[in-house]
């Protein structure tokens, strides 16, 4: 089953007084953290809707394998419009969606994993009584959140999508602690502490260098996705010129063709990938999935007890 997430970011910090998604947690940033907590529990479509100070925030988190979404009119519109815009575009790329705003960036993988395995159409995390994010949504309930009036904000669009929403019960106070404003952010920094000791795994094939990872495979699937690579590009805060030359030395090291062009016409070129190119980028994500996997089961056997 194919899990995405959409992380709203979009707003202007007026409250905080700072910039919230990068301002840090120990050694990252907030919005670090929270795709790092996805990507920790396997979700490999990270979607993030930016707004104020978009270009910043994209260019911090460019070679972290998300997709980047703007709400131009972040400054005339409230969470729900920048929540439509993520659940719109993914909702027919995975069957089941997380959704957080950037600035609840302490919820663990575990709670993350207990949403994903409750098995529930619409979900959220509930710890001492009371409810937090990342919400769990099915991605069959997006259309009727999408025509939603939007009365009450997505809580109120949830509320009325045609399903009950389970609490699903965790140890997790990180589900609670926001960054709203400079005194919610001491106290963010006091839960915290110090970084949970996590494995982290990053995989890429190589000859005598790497040549195939997950920003290439996210290019290559962007590219057949959008019919452009500069498209694809842009979504992913990479220059063009810099996604050509990822797509030529990974078809020289492989002797493939992996993307097709199609010429002019009144719409322009279009790209695609080719039958190879598709199949390449699939046995990566079923590969690195199955890696991620094994090395969390070898991490538990070595490591469990040993940090505390």
């Amino acid at each position: 089953m194919q899990t995405g997430a959409v992380i709203v970011a979009a707003g202007m910090s007026s409250r905080m007084g700072d910039f919230k998604p990068m301002l840090n947690i120990g050694s990252i940033s907030i919005a670090q953290r929270v795709v790092a907590t996805f990507q920790q529990a396997g979700v490999e479509k990270i979607v993030m809707v930016t707004g104020y100070n978009a270009m910043a925030l994209e260019k911090h988190l460019a070679n972290n394998g998300i997709v980047f979404l703007r709400n131009r009119e972040y400054e005339h519109t409230q969470m729900f419009e920048s929540a439509r815009i993520g659940l719109e575009y993914i909702q027919d790329k995975c069957d089941r969606v997380l959704f957080t705003p950037v600035d609840i960036p302490l919820f663990t993988a575990a709670t993350v994993h207990a949403l994903l395995e409750s098995g529930a159409e619409l979900a959220c995390p509930v710890c001492q009584g009371e409810t937090g994010h990342p919400i769990l949504i099915a991605s069959h309930l997006i259309d009727e959140i999408l025509e939603d009036s939007g009365e009450g904000g997505l809580r109120g669009a949830l509320d009325r999508c045609g399903a009950a929403m389970e609490q699903i019960p965790v140890s997790d106070l990180g589900i609670l602690h926001d960054a709203d404003t400079p005194q919610d952010f001491k106290a963010l920094l006091r839960y915290h502490n110090e970084q949970l000791v996590r494995p982290v795994v990053n995989v890429a094939l190589a000859r005598e260098k790497s040549f195939f990872d997950s920003q290439v495979a996210m290019l290559l699937e962007l590219v057949d996705e959008t019919q452009s690579v500069r498209t694809a590009c842009a979504r992913m805060q990479m220059s063009y010129s810099s996604g050509w030359n990822l797509i030529r030395r990974l078809e020289s090291q492989l002797s493939m063709t992996l993307i097709q062009r199609s010429q002019g016409g009144a719409g322009g070129g279009k790209s695609s990938l080719t039958p190879e190119g598709k199949r390449l980028t699939e046995a990566y994500r079923s590969y690195s999935a199955a890696v991620k996997d094994a090395a969390a089961e070898l991490y538990g056997q070595y490591f469990t007890g040993l940090f505390t």
